[in-house]
């Protein structure tokens, strides 16, 4: 049972809040909402005249291009520290490049980083690897070599040692890498895996559909599945 002397009480009529202290946290509340739409809308813009590797395309939501002539068009959405991205790789990363020197599809790679700040260094290395003409070599070689999720092995050191491992320049790629000079492009790149709706890596796309992965991962995670999802765009 409540206590008849419960002493003065805050509030409007029947204990309801007061209509001044009312108005104040909803006027918090809209303040917090607008900041936070702001925020995502800036964080989520694309920059204006940003350095672009070779093969880079702001069509293609700022993927490296290879065979930009020909049809159809594969979009794999990716980030280098993520495990199921290695999985992926590790089973079609060698049909997607025969598909390029075969040159039966146009295939457009697009480096996500959103697990944090060495997804961006290893996505950084990857625009400095493609101004040497192996960025398909790099991806492939840091798949193989890929550490665990935030293990904070993938400092700049360690991923400059990662290319001068699979014979890239050191100099020149230790050059772009500390500049950040491909770190907005990154940004450039998320923004438009936002604006596709692209949720999570890896994703593949093939002439703007996605291809969703069924319950055992067939469509990703086997080369029958892969192969069967590339013959129904008529690539064999």
């Amino acid at each position: 049972m409540a206590s008849k002397n419960r002493g003065p009480q805050r509030g409007g009529r029947d204990n309801q809040p007061d209509p001044i202290t009312r108005w104040i946290v909803i006027g918090m509340v809209a303040l917090v909402v607008v900041i936070g739409a702001i925020f995502t809308v800036v964080s989520n813009r694309s920059a204006e005249n940003v350095a672009l590797p070779p093969g880079a395309s702001k069509d293609d939501g700022y993927g490296i291009v290879f065979n930009a002539d020909k049809t159809p068009t594969i979009n794999i959405w990716e980030d280098f520290q993520c495990p199921s991205c290695k999985r992926f790789e590790d089973i079609n990363g060698g049909r997607i490049s025969e598909l390029i020197t075969q040159g039966k599809a146009k295939v457009v790679f697009n480096t996500l980083s959103f697990l944090g700040p060495e997804s961006v260094l290893a996505g950084m290395g990857g625009g400095c690897a493609a101004d040497q003409g192996k960025f398909v070599e790099y991806k492939k070689f840091l798949y193989q070599n890929q550490q665990q999720e935030g293990s904070g092995t993938w400092t700049k050191q360690y991923v400059i040692s990662m290319a001068a491992a699979m014979g890239l320049d050191e100099n020149k790629f230790a050059t772009c890498l500390n500049t950040e000079k491909y770190k907005k492009w990154l940004t450039n790149v998320s923004a438009a895996g936002g604006a596709a709706n692209i949720n999570g890596t890896p994703t593949y796309v093939i002439n703007g559909e996605v291809i969703e992965s069924d319950d055992q991962g067939v469509n990703y995670y086997t080369a029958e599945g892969f192969n069967a999802q590339l013959a129904r765009f008529g690539i064999n």
